[in-house]
């Protein structure tokens, strides 16, 4: 009977942790994420912890300083010249594209199919996202005490990083203690190269868009830029769903900016598949692009942006995990002899 009512107790004890958890599941994302934008930003705070003037040498805690300082000036940056621009054509893609859409329609019903299409259920979708788009952007506004709030967790996640990390792996067995800080320390790292890596790549992407959007004279410029950034995340479908939204905008003005736009995306993925991915990406863990695209799935689907933000690296710390727990499946004892 007492063992039958330590279970039952342990059970509504982990349907209690589960809700609690679900109920919170926002807070904890947030939790989660600053862990890994520290385990991102460690290193650098080891760098500037390096810099040494005569005799004085940075210590942690102004190194951390300098970082929050230097993130702070970039996010101003940002804000005050970045995203004037972007608001300015989200507006006005807003506005605009409805009409544009009725003469995509008019182009469409040319077609031997298009007789079919509905023009006034397209404009009523063409509503319908450009009002979820503006929802969107005030969701983002009223995000900036969150922002703030991972600014502070992840400024203590690096400070007590180590800390922690020590008493997480305490929690369990002793013998299974020292091989899973091995692979939690090795799914760290492969996390942090890929992180930086894909955060270069999408910034390539994204001023080499801005660039050739603005020379051909392209409308929206700022905000396909911008997508075409994001969208880099994605393996093979991310490209091509911008390379297809630039197009059709380009489209609404000549058939030459819709050619200068096939041609930039075409050299441009031969350049970030031949020379800019294998450079960058070499030292990542390597994830299948559908791999990649289920995680965001999922991610989203569970917690908007954050969920899909950390949806990758977290599919890489899993298969870090089941690499060592399930493929190679060693035991403590094999481990040892081994070594031997």
């Amino acid at each position: 009977m007492k063992n039958h009512r330590t279970d039952i107790l342990f059970f509504f004890a982990v349907l209690l942790a589960l809700w609690t958890a679900y109920a919170v599941r926002g807070v904890l994302m947030l939790i989660y994420a600053s862990a890994l934008f520290a385990v991102v930003l460690s290193p650098a705070i080891g760098s500037i912890q390096k810099v040494r003037i005569g005799r004085w040498q940075a210590g942690r805690g102004f190194a951390i300083l300098v970082l929050i300082l230097a993130l702070a000036l970039g996010g101003t940056l940002f804000m005050v010249f970045a995203l004037p621009p972007l608001l300015h054509d989200t507006r006005q893609f807003s506005a605009d594209w409805p009409r544009h859409l009725t003469e995509l329609t008019r182009e469409i019903e040319r077609l031997p199919f298009g007789t079919k299409i509905d023009p006034m259920e397209l404009q009523k979708y063409a509503r319908e996202i450009t009002g979820g788009a503006s929802g969107l952007f005030l969701n983002v506004a009223g995000g900036i005490f969150g922002i703030f709030t991972a600014i502070i967790l992840t400024a203590y996640f690096i400070t007590e990083g180590e800390r922690t990390f020590l008493w997480a792996v305490s929690l369990f067995p002793v013998h299974q203690q020292r091989r899973l800080a091995s692979a939690l320390l090795r799914a760290q790292k492969r996390m942090r190269n890929w992180l930086t890596g894909q955060t270069i790549m999408m910034l390539s992407m994204g001023l080499c868009s801005l660039a050739v959007y603005y020379a051909i004279g392209l409308r929206y410029f700022y905000l396909l830029a911008l997508f075409a950034g994001m969208a880099d995340i994605v393996p093979i479908a991310g490209p091509v769903a911008a390379l297809v939204l630039a197009g059709t905008v380009a489209a609404l003005d000549s058939p030459e900016k819709v050619l200068f736009v096939v041609i930039f995306h075409a050299v441009y993925a031969q350049f970030e598949a031949g020379f800019l991915s294998p450079r960058i990406m070499r030292s990542t863990l390597k994830l299948s692009p559908l791999a990649v695209v289920i995680a965001l799935c999922l991610g989203g689907s569970m917690a908007g942006v954050l969920g899909a933000l950390v949806s990758i690296p977290t599919a890489a710390l899993v298969l870090v995990l089941v690499d060592e727990y399930v493929v190679k499946k060693k035991t403590p004892a094999n481990t040892a002899a081994a070594a031997d």
